[in-house]
């Protein structure tokens, strides 16, 4: 690396270091942070893994001063699967979760997002910044119609998650042709306060920043809330139609690729 070259990249998972790396961060957030676990995390290597990250793309955030071989390159992570690669996984991750038929029925191109994370030292930075202007260029590049995916409340206890679950259901949920719904036995309801009782201010303290920025570029979330135990998580499907984030993205992401406008 020259002395011109920016310390930090954003690009795709390009080697098996890469996804390791990405998998390490991903054990330090959702397992030892938030107390997470699943079928394939292997604890030995401190790695958080599962049966669909080979047909997922993985954006990775890359600390170019650090040396891959140790695992701590990648700061920031995000994994996409768009939706012709579907019949090879044999369901979108968050089918388990949630009924996706009315996306799956719109005949529009889709991406599923998922294991957004970035490493504690980065967060309050530009790390979320190069991770969404990265995946714009993504949906940008492919054609994406439709971004959805599962975003995650700390915890289980839907009493303590009574008020921004109640907030996202009165004030975003999804239209009908958009509206996909939590599936039982885990479907947590969230019309759990009357609108007029809700206090602003309170629930949105209590979601989580980047379901907000969801919402900030326009989208929705699911009916009903789904309720991960494994995973210590109250998940909510976000659902967004990309034509507000591809405006958002397409000048500046036109103008750093010479395009004309």
């Amino acid at each position: 690396m020259s002395a011109e070259d920016p310390p930090i990249v954003l690009r795709l998972a390009a080697s098996e270091a890469d996804l390791l790396s990405a998998q390490r961060l991903r054990y330090e957030v959702f397992i030892e942070e938030l107390g997470g676990d699943g079928p394939l995390v292997d604890h030995a290597k401190r790695l958080e893994r599962d049966a669909f990250d080979p047909f997922f793309d993985h954006l990775v955030l890359v600390d170019r001063r650090r040396d891959p071989t140790t695992l701590t390159h990648v700061i920031g992570a995000y994994r996409v699967l768009p939706s012709d690669r579907r019949a090879a996984a044999g369901r979108f991750y968050s089918e388990s979760e949630f009924d996706l038929g009315p996306l799956l029925n719109s005949g529009r191109k889709l991406l599923e997002l998922g294991r957004s994370c970035v490493h504690r030292d980065h967060r309050g930075g530009t790390a979320m910044f190069h991770l969404w202007n990265g995946l714009a260029e993504y949906v940008l590049e492919r054609g994406i119609e439709i971004l959805f995916g599962a975003a995650s409340f700390h915890g289980t206890d839907s009493a303590a998650l009574a008020a921004p679950l109640s907030w996202l259901h009165h004030h975003h949920l999804a239209p009908p042709a958009l509206r996909v719904r939590a599936l039982p036995p885990n479907r947590q309801e969230m019309n759990l306060i009357p609108a007029d009782q809700l206090d602003r201010k309170a629930a949105l303290a209590a979601t989580p920043a980047l379901i907000k920025a969801y919402l900030r570029l326009g989208g929705f979330v699911s009916d009903g809330a789904w309720v991960d135990h494994a995973f210590n998580t109250t998940d909510v499907c976000l659902v967004m139609n990309t034509t507000e984030m591809s405006a958002r993205h397409r000048e500046f992401y036109l103008r750093k690729k010479g395009q004309p406008q």
